[in-house]
């Protein structure tokens, strides 16, 4: 595409991300806390659990056997994906985040590329993601 052509159209849109957990309500429930999305199917007795916000696209959880979680950022198992998520206050959003169940897995205040501030945790299944606050 060129910059004067018209935009691309894609083949359809973002449904869900899916990830693999051994409790899928557990992460679901976390996740719900985290960013505010009700959750779809609140049967904790599932296998899968879905979250989604206003725009429709979402987050399912899906429960696997033997669940291995990341090792990221150690060289064992690679981090696999992560979300990043924007926040107005860093102390703030890590404080909720730790009490509903994250770790803290990396330096606080890190850098990015555009001079904004980010933090890194751990969901309550292993999963890396980001609270990201951008630079004023």
């Amino acid at each position: 595409m060129s910059a004067d052509g018209p935009p691309a159209v894609g083949v359809g849109r973002l449904s869900l991300v899916v990830l693999d957990c051994p409790d899928p309500h557990r992460l679901a429930v976390f996740y719900s806390a985290l960013l505010g999305w009700p959750l779809t199917d609140p049967d904790p007795s599932a296998g899968w659990t879905e979250i989604r916000g206003p725009q429709g696209a979402g987050l399912a959880f899906q429960g696997v056997l033997n669940h291995v979680p990341p090792t990221w950022p150690g060289d064992g198992i690679p981090q696999q994906f992560h979300l990043d998520i924007d926040v107005a206050d860093l102390g703030t959003a890590e404080a909720a985040v730790l009490a509903a169940g994250a770790t803290a897995i990396g330096p606080p205040d890190q850098v990015d590329g555009a001079g904004g501030t980010f933090r890194v945790y751990a969901d309550p299944a292993g999963h890396p993601f980001c609270l990201c606050r951008a630079a004023h």
